[in-house]
């Protein structure tokens, strides 16, 4: 629901993607201060932030699947602070995935392709969109406004709308990923 997403989605399937990478990289302590859930099981730890990520180019990439994942733990903590995660489509594209709770500074919330059409970064979270470095779409990022916009519609229309691919490839990469212990985290 970011603004600029469908303009990346009608870009990408107008062209041959050759190579994608996700880049999710923010500071926990900025967005999930002493918010100790989000570090015990189940918590989803750099998940969090990185299931809106996948929300994203599940939507707008070729259906793909985690080939290797390597998760890093804080020694103290039983959910990641980042993950590195190689996804391939049924043709053989590589997608790359960086998703990383240590980012001081500004924040990074970016999609990249390569593709015969030029390269497309779309990022700010998927409200701003360029192609070869020229900004072809950018809004203010209105996503969760978005969302409880649609949350209103389905539940008056009484129906659902559920997207379970962004989910399933976390659930892959906690099954498939190589855990890595790194140094232990405080809030």
């Amino acid at each position: 629901y970011a603004p600029a997403v469908e303009a990346a989605r009608a870009f990408l399937s107008s062209t041959t993607i050759r190579s994608a990478a996700i880049n999710w990289k923010e500071d926990v302590r900025r967005w999930h201060p002493n918010q100790e859930w989000i570090w015990a099981p189940g918590g989803f730890g750099v998940f969090d932030p990185g299931i809106n990520a996948l929300s994203i180019a599940t939507h707008v990439l070729p259906p793909m699947f985690i080939s290797s994942a390597e998760l890093d733990f804080p020694e103290n903590r039983a959910a990641p602070i980042a993950a590195h995660i190689a996804f391939r489509t049924s043709n053989g594209l590589p997608v790359t995935m960086e998703l990383d709770w240590r980012q001081t500074g500004p924040q990074s919330w970016d999609i990249l392709a390569d593709t015969e059409a030029g390269s497309m970064v779309l990022s700010g979270g998927g409200s701003k969109l360029a192609i070869d470095g020229r900004v072809v779409h950018e809004e203010p990022e209105a996503e969760y406004p978005m969302l409880y916009k649609r949350f209103a519609e389905i539940v008056r229309a009484g129906t659902s709308d559920v997207d379970l691919a962004p989910l399933q490839h976390v659930a892959d990469a906690f099954m498939l990923g190589k855990r890595n212990v790194v140094e232990a985290f405080f809030d």
